[in-house]
């Protein structure tokens, strides 16, 4: 009998193991952050999401004052969570314009007067294609855009009420 092939096994199950070992000792990064960070707005033209609010053109990122540019879904139980930080920024001075993800104009006027529309303009983005161009990975996310439609600051989930302070300090530094 070959004794070497005996010791085979015991080096598979070290090998597996060192593996299974270094997966556990390593963070994992679950977080999918915009490569878009400190570059310019991608163009685009979203149609108005409700009659009330005019459409979203990435030109009105660019107007020479910081902006937040929040991106939500009727849908989406984070987003009703941030919705009084939102009302929040809006009160503090911020301007925000938002992008409704892959919904539709009732269930976003629904949501809205539910919840509080801090939005100067909501454009709807029902395929999430400029969602998607801007690196974001989901709903909710807030960009903050500088005067000339560079992306600063990328905050990803909701806005909880100590991210305030932080996005509107960010705003005030983007000026």
């Amino acid at each position: 009998m070959n004794r070497p092939l005996l010791w085979v096994p015991l080096g598979l199950f070290a090998i597996f193991f060192a593996i299974v070992a270094a997966g556990l000792t390593r963070p994992k990064d679950n977080i999918v952050e915009s490569k878009m960070v400190g570059k310019s707005i991608p163009e685009f033209v979203l149609p108005a999401a409700i009659e009330q609010r005019p459409a979203l053109r990435s030109t009105d990122l660019a107007t020479g004052k910081p902006q937040l540019l929040n991106i939500f879904a009727s849908w989406c139980v984070p987003c009703i969570a941030e919705a009084p930080q939102l009302l929040a920024l809006e009160r503090a001075g911020a301007t925000i314009n938002g992008v409704a993800s892959r919904d539709t104009p009732a269930d976003i006027a629904n949501f809205l007067n539910r919840w509080g529309n801090p939005y100067q303009r909501i454009g709807t983005d029902e395929r999430s294609v400029v969602q998607l161009e801007l690196g974001s990975s989901g709903v909710p996310e807030t960009f903050v855009i500088d005067g000339k439609g560079v992306i600063v600051h990328q905050h990803i989930g909701d806005i909880r009420e100590e991210d305030v302070p932080k996005l509107l300090q960010m705003l005030k530094e983007a000026e």
